[in-house]
């Protein structure tokens, strides 16, 4: 009788278990029906829980529960909830590719790149052929490691004379090595292979931390090395390290030498882990003391005139496609508006100025700005409070000055050293500071420019540039800052003469842009194209007399057109026609729409800064002021950008933002297109209204170097390159065709085509055969677009004036091919990502 009564309730058991089952199922459904997300994912839950092998049943279920409860627990910012319902759902299906990658896109968002990075690259590792993750790892990948590894782990010669300096030092004595930075251990490993007998090494990232780890262990040397996932500024002795070392290598160095924080970092290594330094001028043992690789570097400067970084950097023109830019707004680029203020901005930006387009000319020598020993603990801490120095560079050929660029030869020890100089082969670029706010930029042989040099924040700055032209004979060369002036007729003629960066005085309304803003408001054929497009549509929508009068050619006048539309009031005026630009950042395509007749437009710009320089150029162009408006104001929601003008109206032209400066598709360009074409008025137009992709096969070993680390030779042997090649991505971007180091193999041929008004010619696959008309290898597959307006106006991302970049997919083995050969590519078009394959 027992094992009867066991029975029956275990059999009680059962059947209690299916009816909750059954219940929670059907109340999950009815939760789901009634859009309760959060009781509907508690029901699974339970049901998942109760009953495991249902887990296949109502994986999709379950799915779209969660991930619709974790939209709304976002947008309640109820992080900690969020998370917990992904790690029960990752406990219940550990192994689900989808799960993992909307975890990661949740992280992402929040600013966890490291912790998002691990979920896409498991969510890849699931599923392979996963599209959505494996963009969103490319994506996340160029955040954590950062592209300029590959290239400098492909500079063999950097590699090896880091190798001979860790050799000298080592053989020297210096038994104890810590490698700060360490990245990827290679200078760690190459201490380890010197034959120093304790190897240290930190690491703040937890990516590359974790990506050391891998490396020094296929190298066999897990056990000599010790990898420290700590900033150098927190090791402690003996918590970390046992004593002081002998010896610190590091190449925390950016292109303006200090940006990565080395001045702060050996301070405190002189002051914490380093023995003492080695007494100057002694013949004594190194054994005892402490050294530095690098021992020191040498700054140089010298003034440009370059036209690539003019155009990023200074409004060229007062006036684009018949808008008036009113003198009463100064643009200027982050780096010269937040060079005097206590904000932490980078003074400077990077350029490879061997390959900047349209190249660069010398208008000084090149001059020593300043010297640092990295081996002198009081020269490191007397950087930070040192006074502004100034810094004169004689004119030895007269332009337009544009910028001054700095770079910097890196000691290592008495016989080794690197340049990172324009003129050398480098894998590094230079820094450049570019020159704004000057009444007058051109030069003569014999001018000064004149600067300031200091060194704050983690940074060298060099600000306050000018000009002195060489009429006024004045000497500022003295090393006192002071004025050697004959009298007082001698020092007014010389302030005359000196053209200086202070801001000018005034109510004039500052506007900063990001320097790819600038370079779209330089970019004349943009707003022609855009003026002529607009005025096509508005004639053909209201061909009105009003209209008719419209500024088409850029001749007209705002005054004219007040009064056009002053005059129409009086008799009927006609209905506006809606406009709305949501394109990115700072544009003025919505004034120049109300330059073409009685037009509302709605211009989609955040920044307050950004939206008064636009009501200011609207009332210096003799605006009404209800022609220009900010369509985020009238929104409840800002997400939803993309909604009527007014309950009975609809827009006549919708401009959307398709290809980032970069050189890719928008992210949800299509999506946005989709609702566009909801919102449109018979007859109206969404510009663009299609694109065409174009590409071309390239051979390019630059392009190699850049994207991956090509085995073991340039490594001096050490197994780096498969793991940190996990990290490589498929697109290069922000390219510049037309001086990359390249063979074209073929002629450019049109891949894809984009249709934003008819979705119907849209294909998400295509097969193009492109004929080869070079023998070489592909390497490469470079890209751009033609940006169709509409049928007469267009817009090439490659031309010289263009304010795009280029972008180019780089192919994991290059494919030999001979004169006539024919590859197939197979181009995919996802979600607005572009992947393009060889078909063998």
């Amino acid at each position: 009788m027992p094992n009867s009564n066991a029975k029956f309730h275990r059999g009680g058991r059962e059947a209690s278990r299916r009816e909750l089952v059954s219940r929670s199922l059907q109340s999950a459904q009815h939760c789901l029906e009634e859009h309760d997300f959060g009781t509907a994912y508690a029901h699974y839950l339970l049901v998942l829980n109760l009953a495991p092998e249902l887990k296949t049943s109502v994986k999709e279920t379950f799915q779209f529960t969660l991930f619709k409860w974790a939209e709304e627990l976002d947008s309640l910012a109820r992080i900690q909830d969020l998370f917990n319902c992904y790690e029960q759902a990752l406990e219940l299906y550990p192994n689900d590719e989808v799960i993992c990658n909307s975890m990661g896109e949740h992280l992402f968002r929040m600013g966890f790149r490291d912790e998002a990075a691990g979920y896409f690259h498991k969510a890849v590792k699931l599923n392979p052929d996963f599209a959505d993750a494996r963009e969103n790892f490319y994506r996340v990948a160029n955040w954590l490691v950062e592209r300029w590894h590959f290239i400098m782990l492909n500079d063999a010669k950097r590699n090896l004379t880091y190798l001979k300096a860790i050799e000298n030092a080592v053989h020297s004595g210096c038994s104890s090595v810590l490698d700060i930075g360490t990245g990827t251990g290679i200078l760690s490993m190459f201490a380890k292979k010197a034959g120093a007998s304790c190897v240290y090494a930190c690491e703040l990232s937890k990516t590359m931390y974790e990506l050391a780890c891998d490396v020094v262990a296929a190298n066999n040397m897990e056990r000599e090395i010790k990898l420290l996932h700590l900033k150098s500024l927190d090791i402690e002795i003996p918590k970390h390290i046992p004593e002081r070392v002998s010896l610190v290598v590091t190449e925390t160095v950016d292109a303006g030498l200090f940006g990565e924080g080395i001045v702060e970092s050996l301070i405190h290594a002189w002051e914490h882990l380093l023995l003492q330094p080695k007494p100057k001028n002694q013949e004594v043992s190194a054994r005892d003391y402490g050294r530095v690789i690098p021992a020191s570097a040498t700054v140089f400067g010298m003034a440009v005139e370059c036209k690539e970084i003019r155009r990023h950097h200074r409004v060229g023109m007062r006036e684009v496609a018949g808008v008036c830019l009113s003198n009463s707004v100064q643009f200027f680029s982050p780096t010269y508006a937040f060079a005097g203020s206590e904000d932490t901005v980078e003074p400077y930006t990077t350029e490879k100025l061997s390959r900047i387009p349209g190249g660069y000319i010398p208008l000084t020598e090149p001059c020593q700005v300043m010297t640092v020993d990295f081996n002198d603990l009081q020269e490191l801490k007397s950087l930070a409070t040192r006074k502004p120095w100034k810094l004169s560079l004689p004119v030895t050929g007269g332009g337009i000055l544009d910028a001054i660029v700095v770079w910097f030869v890196l000691q290592l020890d008495d016989e080794h050293a690197l340049s990172t100089s324009p003129s050398e082969e480098t894998c590094w670029e230079q820094a450049v500071y570019p020159v704004q706010g000057l009444p007058d930029y051109s030069v003569k042989t014999g001018d000064t420019v004149m600067m300031e040099v200091c060194c704050q924040d983690c940074y060298l700055k060099i600000q306050k540039i000018s000009s002195l032209t060489s009429e006024c004979g004045m000497d500022f060369s003295d090393r006192d800052n002071t004025l050697s002036l004959g009298n007082e007729a001698e020092l007014c003629n010389a302030l005359a003469g000196l053209q200086t960066t202070s801001k000018q005085a005034g109510s004039s309304q500052v506007c900063v842009l990001e320097s790819t803003e600038i370079a779209l408001l330089n970019d004349v054929p943009y707003h022609e194209c855009f003026k002529a497009a607009m005025s096509k549509v508005l004639l053909s929508l209201n061909p009105s007399k009003d209209l008719q009068s419209m500024d088409v050619d850029g001749h007209g006048s705002g005054i004219n057109l007040q009064e056009n539309q002053n005059k129409g009031s009086l008799d009927e005026a006609p209905d506006p026609l809606y406009i709305l630009d949501v394109s990115e950042g700072f544009s003025i395509l919505p004034i120049i729409a109300g330059k073409l007749g009685p037009v509302r437009a709605y211009s989609s710009v955040e920044k307050e800064q950004h939206q008064a320089a636009l009501n200011i150029i609207s009332e210096a162009n003799h605006f009404p002021k209800e022609t220009l408006e900010f369509w985020l104001s009238h929104l409840e929601e800002e997400s939803v950008v993309l909604q009527r003008p007014k309950s009975d109206k609809l827009w006549s032209i919708i401009i959307l933002d398709v290809i980032e400066t970069s050189g890719l598709i928008q992210q949800e360009v299509m999506e946005k297109a989709a609702i566009s074409r909801c919102l449109l008025h018979s007859g109206g137009k969404i510009f663009p209204q299609y694109v065409l992709v174009y590409g071309m096969l390239v051979e390019s070993e630059s392009l190699l170097l850049e994207s991956a680390v090509q085995g073991t030779e340039p490594t001096l042997g050490f197994n780096i390159a498969p793991f940190i090649n996990q990290f490589k991505v498929p697109v290069r971007v922000y390219l510049d065709l037309s001086t990359l180091p390249c063979v074209p193999l073929s002629k450019p041929a049109e891949l894809l085509r984009l249709d934003l008004m008819n979705p119907l010619l849209n294909s998400p696959s295509r097969e193009v055969k492109v004929q080869i008309c070079k023998s070489g290898r592909v390497t490469a597959i470079p890209f751009w677009y033609h940006i169709h307006l509409d049928e007469d106006h267009t817009l090439n991302t490659s031309d010289e004036s263009s304010h795009w970049k280029q972008a180019a997919v780089v192919l994991d083995e290059p494919i030999p091919v001979q004169v006539g050969d024919e590859l197939v590519l197979d181009v995919q078009h996802h979600k607005s990502n572009i992947s393009i394959t060889v078909k063998r």
